[in-house]
């Protein structure tokens, strides 16, 4: 631990006791020796402005409450952005995670609290390319999303304004205009969707932010659902695809692929259990099949559909016309 640290615990150690701390608490506390801690105490009376006292009745060092407004006691505070080691390497590791999530999205906003962050590093001598170094964030299927919509759908989002969008549907080919209240923003499988109440279905609709092909925020408050309401919706089913979920699909793994699979979490309401012969059976609910098939489709012989029929049976039409790629 470096002096840093120690200042922010010793810091920390005071403002967590009413009553002054004896000698031998901070030696234990701090888990250093008493000649440390004298220069810890030193340097914050000196440097930092910390009223740290020596109670002589009790034998043991407090921290003195500083007069506020109105003749309010306050606790001191620290001057600045004030972390310990662990914290800073944290924050920058989730800066890099949040600037790999897409090219560019959410950099510039973050770039700020970066430059602060690594300056504070630099004045302890610490190094501060080390995150860029050492980890390493992959993305597998991201499709690019226009920051501007991002910012303009999370602008909406959160100050509940009402959203013009003109939105292209992959499936159909055909580009529509809405009018929407957005919900909620989702980063699913390594892409931005929007969960909105549409205007022209009158009911709920989520949207892929690469598909939109443009986006205008209007004066128009945003309807509000109630979070009760939205998780009935868009929690119940598997994936993406929101609605009731009216069906439960049971897939049987096997044993080699079971040791992966058992420790997955498809769905928060899924079961799971282990079959006599090691392999391990997975029962979820699902609405819309889409997108299930494909996460079945991946595992290939390694997973059985058990139920339902007409589950079994898509998959079987999809297993068969791929084999028919491979058919001289």
């Amino acid at each position: 631990m470096n002096q840093f640290d120690r200042i922010y615990t010793l810091h920390a150690l005071f403002l967590s006791h009413r009553y002054p701390i004896s000698r031998s608490t901070l030696e234990a506390r701090m888990e250093c020796s008493w000649p440390t801690i004298k220069r810890i105490l030193k340097k914050m009376r000196d440097e930092l402005g910390a009223p740290v006292r020596y109670d002589k009745k009790h034998d043991g060092y407090i921290l003195d409450r500083v007069q506020g407004n109105d003749a309010e006691e306050n606790h001191h505070e620290l001057p600045g952005l004030w972390f310990t080691v662990s914290e800073l390497h944290a924050l920058l590791t989730v800066h890099e995670l949040i600037s790999k999530m897409q090219p560019g999205l959410l950099r510039d906003e973050f770039a700020l609290i970066r430059h602060r962050i690594e300056s504070i590093m630099e004045k302890q001598n610490l190094a501060t390319n080390e995150i860029v170094r050492r980890f390493r964030f992959h993305s597998v299927g991201a499709r690019p999303c226009p920051s501007e919509h991002f910012h303009a759908a999370a602008n909406a989002t959160l100050q509940r304004y009402q959203l013009n969008l003109q939105y292209h549907d992959r499936a159909h080919d055909a580009l529509s205009s809405r009018v929407v209240s957005p919900q909620r923003l989702i980063y699913y499988r390594e892409n931005w969707y929007l969960n909105t109440w549409c205007h022209k279905s009158n009911d709920f609709r989520t949207f892929a932010l690469d598909r939109i092909q443009q986006l205008d925020i209007l004066e128009d408050k945003a309807i509000d659902i109630n979070d009760q309401q939205l998780d009935s919706y868009y929690s119940q089913a598997f994936g993406i695809f929101a609605g009731p979920a009216d069906k439960t699909a049971t897939l049987r793994f096997t044993p080699e692929r079971a040791r992966w699979v058992a420790a997955e979490q498809w769905h928060p309401d899924q079961q799971g259990s282990w079959l006599d012969d090691g392999s391990y059976q997975l029962r979820l609910p699902y609405s819309d099949s889409r997108e299930l098939v494909l996460d079945i489709l991946r595992y290939g012989p390694d997973v059985e559909v058990i139920a339902p029929k007409e589950l079994r049976e898509e998959v079987k039409e999809k297993l068969l016309a791929a084999l028919g790629h491979y058919q001289s």
